[in-house]
């Protein structure tokens, strides 16, 4: 695989962390609409190009939904999310 290749976009994994702490795990194989479907789609009304970032939600963990008590993000933490093969970002939360 050369560095511009993705094998097979519907089975990567993706996944969140929070201050070190894994919040999200998960694959775009469990997403609604697949990659191809995501990227047909919007090719519709805009011209898709390289390096274009398509905002699709999040893998299964959301912190509203954790038990008995939901998680929310708190100013100062640290977030870093990623997709395999495709890379990673980080971001420090701020309040609004």
């Amino acid at each position: 695989m050369t560095k511009d290749e993705v094998p097979d976009p519907q089975n990567l994994a993706m996944g969140l962390e929070v201050d070190g702490k894994t919040m999200q795990n998960g694959s775009t194989g469990t997403m609604i609409y697949g990659v191809a479907h995501c990227v047909s789609y919007l090719s519709r009304f805009m011209s898709l190009q390289p390096g274009d970032i398509i905002s699709t939600g999040t893998p299964p963990g959301v912190g509203m939904g954790i038990k008995p008590e939901p998680v929310f993000l708190r100013p100062g933490q640290t977030m870093r999310l990623w997709i395999e093969g495709l890379g990673e970002q980080q971001q420090k939360t701020v309040s609004a």
